[in-house]
């Protein structure tokens, strides 16, 4: 039962969920997999989102790809690793080890806009207009890499019965020198015994807030193609709507979880005070533009 994934209030159990396949001795993990695959469906959103608009010469998104995908990862392990220095610091071989996970959204987002920004000043196009192409593919990528975290059996919150709950066996941690991780957070006093067949284990029951994020940002994928698209009032809005609609959800989802990265002993999570910057940004970046135009038309 170590490999199982359960969801008791939903009657959902997946009996056999590895974190990677093994090819003539050389272990892949899923979690690499599922990020290089959203880059690829991304990068496709982004194309057909940018024929779509026609405003610059789609095949640009190819070469954005292509400029932006080792600076953004660098960038999204560099983001971890400062934020977890204390362990870094004393294993400092393993800051380069990303296959099994430790990669943290916001340092790949902000390696990309500075990529981009520097993309469109060589290219001579409108940062603006190509963002609100590139928010697209953005949050398929952030849809499917969550979905690296279920693989690793990471990014999960606190325990909960409710409806979502999932259940990660106990001996899953043990066998990836992880148990600390449960028991630090309380969640290993609170294991769950299940007994199915002539199987017996300890799980501990968390929520799901890989699957909660994941679920927040296709809906606000959907919103921005089909609602907001064919309403912005100007270049960059789509952006802006991004940095609200992924901030506010980035934010509540944040305060479930159990290893969020904090601001040294200040006990403020990181990622929640990003996000609400987001939000707030975003929300300035609409009442901005909006009042010029209207003073534009008077």
């Amino acid at each position: 039962m170590e490999h199982q994934i359960r969801f008791p209030h939903l009657g959902i159990v997946l009996k056999n969920v590895g974190d990677g396949i093994n090819i003539g001795g050389f272990e892949i993990k899923y979690y690499g997999m599922i990020i290089a695959t959203g880059f690829l469906l991304g990068l496709i959103v982004s194309y057909y989102a940018a024929r779509h608009e026609n405003k610059f010469n789609p095949e640009l998104v190819f070469d954005y790809l292509i400029a932006m995908i080792i600076p953004a990862i660098v960038g999204a392990r560099l983001y971890y690793v400062i934020f977890s220095w204390d362990y870094y610091k004393n294993h400092l071989s393993e800051i380069i080890q990303i296959r099994n996970g430790g990669l943290a959204i916001y340092g790949g987002v902000i390696a990309g806009a500075i990529t981009l920004y520097i993309f469109c000043k060589k290219k001579h196009i409108s940062m603006l207009q190509f963002g609100d192409v590139a928010v697209k593919g953005l949050l398929v990528g952030q849809i499917l890499g969550r979905w690296g975290n279920f693989f690793n059996r990471e990014a999960f919150g606190s325990y909960t019965n409710s409806l979502f709950a999932m259940q990660i066996p106990t001996n899953f941690f043990v066998e990836h020198g992880r148990i600390d991780e449960i028991i630090s957070n309380g969640l290993y006093d609170k294991a769950t015994y299940v007994v199915s067949g002539n199987e017996a284990a300890t799980f501990i029951q968390v929520h799901p807030t890989f699957l909660y994020e994941s679920m927040w940002n296709l809906a606000l994928l959907l919103l921005i193609i089909f609602f907001f698209t064919k309403r912005k009032k100007f270049d960059g809005e789509l952006i802006a709507i991004y940095c609200i609609g992924y901030g506010i959800g980035r934010f509540l989802i944040e305060g479930l979880r159990m290893d969020s990265l904090m601001i040294g002993s200040t006990g403020i999570r990181v990622s929640q005070m990003l996000a609400l910057i987001l939000a707030v940004f975003g929300i300035g970046w609409i009442i901005y533009n909006r009042r010029k135009s209207r003073k534009n038309h008077r």
